[in-house]
């Protein structure tokens, strides 16, 4: 997707850990994402990878370990982390009352940025959206809410992007909508951290994914589809999928003649 980096790395985890009472929800997870790369972390649901992105974000503390965010760490320097980040969690945090313009106009204001009117109007130029930017979000489809989402996260230019499974809940086709907004984020050089359950959408975007999995973290690896930005998304979401051509199959199927009944005689 992106070249990789030797250099320090945009995000460094060791060792982390958390529980929430007796539940053990990360057990000594470590892993590193250089910078202008997309990293994912892959696994099922409560693996743990939304507390990996909370205590990044620094809305959790860890109960051991340590995170480093853009050379700050997350216990001791908080506000430097703050600054650092934008953070897209599971669902779209936009005002359906308001416009897709107005919604990233009132994020330029509250960051105090000069000119909030241009920055909106790159962003959803940027991302497509300027058709829609003068009509109210309640009337977006599920892939343009989550792109308008994304886009308001970029307000400021963050070093550092949180992607907490950014298609949960899209259809096949708003899901490709997302994959290739991070496409794109992943071509201007943004540092990306993706949680996400599905491994074709990990092997689509990241450059390095690591698999959460009973608290901990494996061995980081290279994804096969790295350096591939430009691949359009694979065929298992697109209206050409894999599911349509079987239930085609099934309808073949069902149209063939069966065969005749055995006779007595031959079944024995």
């Amino acid at each position: 997707m992106t070249a990789r980096s030797t250099a320090v790395p945009a995000i460094r985890v060791q060792g982390l850990e958390r529980s929430y009472g007796t539940l053990e929800v990360l057990r000594g997870v470590d892993f590193d994402v250089a910078p202008g790369t997309v990293f994912a972390l892959l696994g099922s649901n409560g693996s743990g990878k939304t507390t990996t992105v909370r205590i990044l974000a620094t809305l959790l503390e860890p109960d051991a370990g340590t995170a480093v965010v853009n050379g700050f760490d997350v216990a001791t320097q908080p506000a430097r982390v703050r600054e650092s980040f934008s953070h897209a969690g599971q669902f779209a945090a936009v005002d359906d009352i308001l416009s897709g313009r107005e919604n990233l106009v009132l994020i330029a204001r509250l960051l105090h940025l000069t000119d909030p009117g241009a920055i909106a109007d790159d962003l959803l130029d940027r991302f497509s959206l300027t058709g829609a930017g003068a009509r109210k979000v309640s009337t977006y489809s599920g892939g343009m809410r989550r792109r308008l989402d994304i886009a308001m996260s970029l307000v400021g230019n963050p070093p550092v992007i949180f992607l907490d499974e950014p298609t949960t809940g899209l259809d096949p086709e708003g899901r490709i909508e997302v994959w290739q907004t991070v496409k794109e984020l992943a071509g201007h050089g943004a540092t990306i951290l993706l949680t996400t359950q599905y491994l074709d959408e990990a092997e689509q975007l990241a450059d390095r994914i690591a698999i959460l999995h009973q608290g901990g973290s494996s061995r980081t690896a290279p994804c096969p589809n790295s350096g591939s930005a430009s691949r359009p998304p694979r065929s298992s979401t697109s209206r050409n999928s894999r599911p349509w051509r079987r239930s085609s199959s099934r309808s073949s199927a069902a149209t063939t003649k069966p065969p005749p009944p055995r006779t007595r005689r031959e079944r024995g």
